[in-house]
């Protein structure tokens, strides 16, 4: 019965480890950036996310966890849905229309989140 506890116990630490993807995904060599206005914005943990209409697709974008968005300056007002905005990040390398974001434009501010 021990170790059927304890083998619960790990698989249960491991599983969100294994959910959460990685970075190796996104190709840092080739930055871009996206300008347009958000149409969803999930201001939740492990990190946030959003999606933009930017040259006829929907693209999911991964935001930085919300204390460092916070200790950065970036608000949930500043980037909540219907406003324009310019992220600069890495796209990922297989075409999927998702980026994982390094930097912010909204409100006249630029906020630097990696």
């Amino acid at each position: 019965m021990r170790r059927i506890t304890l083998f619960a116990a790990a698989l249960a630490v491991a599983a969100p480890a294994i959910a959460h993807h990685g970075w190796s995904s996104y190709d840092e060599s080739k930055p871009i950036t996206l300008t347009g206005t958000l149409t969803s914005v999930s201001w939740a943990n492990p990190h946030g996310s959003a999606t933009m209409r930017w040259q006829g697709k929907s693209w999911d974008v991964i935001l930085a966890p919300t204390s460092r968005m916070d200790a950065r300056g970036l608000t949930e007002a500043m980037i909540a849905p219907g406003q324009r905005i310019s992220m600069t990040g890495y796209a990922r390398r297989d075409g999927t229309p998702e980026m994982r974001i390094e930097r912010v434009t909204a409100a006249g501010k630029t906020v630097e989140l990696r």
